[in-house]
């Protein structure tokens, strides 16, 4: 797999980590992440996601593909844990070095 945008790998190790703090740092404060067409906003909002239904769910993934076009990113991934167990799509688009965008489906 090629080496991702810094910002996509400090999300990756932060749930490897179970690192909610470091989680954070990847994300603008006023990034948006979809999940399934449920919106969350900045970093109260992203926090508040991470620990009810990521970080907080004992999450792992495994990235399957990547594809990189500019300042998005694309991951085919399979999730597992204690919430969602299955594969997704992740994108994400990156400003200023940090996730400005996060949709998952």
């Amino acid at each position: 797999m090629a080496t991702l945008q810094p910002a996509v790998q400090t999300f990756l190790d932060a749930t490897e980590a179970g690192d909610y703090d470091l989680f954070l740092t990847a994300f603008a404060s006023d990034a948006v992440l979809e999940d399934w067409g449920r919106t969350f906003v900045g970093h109260e909002g992203i926090d508040r996601w991470d620990r009810q239904e990521h970080i907080g769910t004992q999450n792992t993934i495994v990235v399957r593909n990547s594809f990189e076009a500019g300042d998005t990113t694309t991951l085919a991934v399979s999730v597992s844990g204690n919430g969602y167990n299955g594969d997704g799509t992740f994108v994400i688009h990156v400003r200023d070095g940090l996730i400005a965008s996060f949709i998952i489906n």
